[in-house]
């Protein structure tokens, strides 16, 4: 099976803009960003969505909402917020297979999302 673009990027095979990362998580600015501020925090393991997570993945799922947490307010968020968007699936706009948190800030945000 090929790597996924996400997996590409975390053995660097492909350049991204790294804001954060460690043994579990990467971050790194979208390339086509829907907010001033847009970036995606992925697992390092592959995992393709959230609904074909397993009941071991609990630790690093937990670990990359903490992290996510934590590049937000690295990114100056944490004031005046943040949102958090997983898209599982395509009809939800899913575009990798590969499990990412979207973390959108910088400007209003309203609801429901289109």
């Amino acid at each position: 099976m090929s790597k996924t673009l996400f997996e590409k990027i975390v053995a660097r095979e492909i350049p991204a803009t790294i804001v954060y990362e460690d043994d579990l998580v990467l971050a790194f600015r979208d390339i086509k960003p829907q907010a001033p501020t847009h970036v995606l925090i992925v697992p390092k393991k592959p995992i393709a969505r959230i609904a074909e997570a397993k009941p071991e993945d609990h630790q690093v799922l937990g670990h990359l909402l903490l992290k996510a947490a934590e590049v937000a307010a690295q990114l100056g968020l944490k004031e005046s917020g943040y949102r958090l968007v997983f898209n599982n699936g395509p009809h939800a706009g899913e575009a990798v297979p590969h499990l990412h948190l979207h973390i959108l800030g910088g400007r209003p945000m309203s609801w429901p999302p289109g």
